[in-house]
């Protein structure tokens, strides 16, 4: 089984470029497909995702609607505890999001980067920051996910 990142950045198993081509196969049909949300790897072997910040993912005052932003980071934390179970017996599911919405953006894309705080039997927590074109921190995020048995 693999493993994800133990606060504080303590790496027990990288996320590979393998990582990143399993995690777009969930995005056909979907709402990650919609809202182009697209996966990749940093260089420390954490697990991004990134959107566009356009009219797909507005509010109306034309900036990054706050929805938006806990789709990408639910996005990213739930396909990265798909990637920490075994697919055949168990799935994962979110059971709370929080974010703090730090910065609006009117354009470009935006990147969320998670690091796994707590990697449980029963439930996966997530640290997931989202940061503008520039770098900026826009968004902090909390994601618990349920690991559930096949029935």
């Amino acid at each position: 089984m693999a493993h994800g990142y133990l606060w504080p950045h303590t790496p027990i198993m990288r996320f590979t470029p393998q990582h990143v081509q399993a995690a777009e196969a969930f995005r056909a049909n979907t709402l990650v497909e919609h809202l182009d949300i697209r996966f990749g790897v940093d260089a420390e072997g954490r697990l991004q995702a990134s959107m566009p910040v356009d009219k797909r993912t507005h509010q109306p005052m034309g900036l990054l609607h706050g929805g938006a932003t806990a789709a990408l980071a639910e996005t990213l934390g739930s396909v990265g505890s798909a990637m920490l179970i075994d697919l055949r017996t168990h799935g994962t599911v979110g059971m709370e999001i929080t974010a703090n919405h730090l910065r609006g953006v009117k354009e470009g894309r935006v990147t969320a980067t998670g690091e796994l705080v707590h990697q449980g039997s029963k439930t996966h927590v997530w640290d997931i920051r989202v940061h503008d074109d520039a770098g900026r921190l826009c968004a902090i995020c909390r994601l618990t996910n349920m690991i559930i048995e096949h029935r």
